[in-house]
């Protein structure tokens, strides 16, 4: 879907690259030859997949903070880059409500931030914020939301994305109609794959739940997300960045999202792990429902895909079985010790090449 030649010897400046996210990202540009430079805080978690796949090694990792814009300034200097990925985000809901001043510090001021080091910029041609499918007005609906419904996210995190995206139309408008840099936005939907430690996710607390012999508490068993696994965005993202660096009449807002079969509640999803993890090792791995939700989280979310499918003919590869399949294989090697760098190197390899049989799952019967 996307020309891997062309991200060779560019120039990327990604924002929030020792995340999850920005990890996955990463070890898929440095494979493709890109010359990358990352700006972010340290790791976000420990472990961290930053730190266990040694990809600092491959690439230009600089610690700093996108709220500090005079740093970030001279950043943008010395690296002179092509195409700004803009990842770095408080991403969590369940932390904006403890902390919403901070989030909201990070995910619109920082993108403030990112966006007045793009205009200040000459080279660079190609920008993308990546945002979230929160950033809707959820009205619960049974069918996917497309670009142009209303923005207003409820949460202080799913709210402040929803002002980014704004802010960043604004500066689409009022600083770049020459169309010397195109810009775009990215709204995904929830990611699963191996390396993700965060808190109040639920394949790390899958993963937290192995390591201490527990069952697996779930919180809202029957909230519906576009599940999908980490590659799919990551493919995604590259190809919007590729395509309006090409042509400006490529840039805009895309939802990012899975097929219809892959919008799953939490307790299919779940279930679907337990069962290929119990396959694979000593089984007896469950899960039941945690008491108390929480604060306010949507129930049901979807997104329609339409517009980057027929603009850029970009597609989901692996179904809910096969992504769930790809985490746990990366979660069995983790716990086995194993090397899991090569476990990341083959995933993406099997991605680009299209290869969707859950072959992993099916050796270990």
């Amino acid at each position: 879907m996307i020309n891997s030649q062309f991200y060779k010897e560019k120039k990327i400046l990604l924002t929030g690259h020792t995340g999850f996210k920005g990890t996955w990202m990463c070890h898929v540009l440095t494979e493709m030859g890109a010359k990358v430079t990352g700006y972010a805080l340290k790791p976000p978690t420990a472990p961290s997949l930053f730190e266990l796949s040694g990809i600092e090694k491959a690439m230009d990792s600089v610690e700093g903070d996108i709220r500090d814009l005079d740093h970030l300034r001279q950043v943008f200097g010395q690296v002179q880059p092509e195409i700004v990925i803009h990842m770095a985000a408080q991403p969590i809901v369940r932390e904006s409500y403890k902390n919403p001043v901070y989030t909201y510090d990070v995910n619109v001021m920082g993108t403030v931030n990112v966006l007045e080091c793009v205009r200040e910029s000459k080279s660079v041609r190609s920008f993308l914020n990546v945002t979230t499918d929160k950033v809707y007005k959820n009205r619960e609906w049974e069918w996917g939301y497309r670009e142009n419904e209303e923005l207003n996210g409820y949460d202080p995190y799913s709210n402040s994305k929803s002002c980014s995206e704004l802010i960043t139309e604004s500066y689409r408008n009022s600083f770049f109609q020459d169309g010397r840099t195109a810009i775009s936005t990215a709204r995904a939907g929830n990611v699963i794959g191996g390396g993700d430690f965060a808190a109040d996710r639920i394949i790390p607390d899958c993963l937290r739940a192995i390591e201490a012999g527990k069952e697996i508490a779930v919180r809202n068993p029957y909230s519906t997300r576009p599940y999908q696994h980490v590659l799919e965005p990551i493919f995604a993202y590259l190809l919007i960045a590729e395509k309006q660096y090409e042509d400006l009449k490529y840039a805009g807002s895309y939802n990012v999202g899975p097929g219809e079969e892959s919008c799953l509640a939490t307790a299919e999803m779940v279930t679907e792990f337990c069962r290929q993890w119990n396959r694979i090792a000593d089984g007896g791995l469950k899960w039941h429902q945690e008491g108390e939700a929480g604060p306010h989280e949507a129930n049901f979310l979807k997104l329609d895909c339409a517009r980057i499918k027929k603009e850029l003919g970009w597609k989901p590869r692996w179904n809910a079985k096969e992504m769930v399949a790809k985490t746990v294989e990366w979660t069995y090697a983790y716990m086995q010790g194993e090397d899991v760098d090569k476990v990341m190197q083959r995933q993406i390899g099997e991605y680009m090449r299209g290869e969707n049989e859950m072959a992993f799952a099916d050796k270990k019967e």
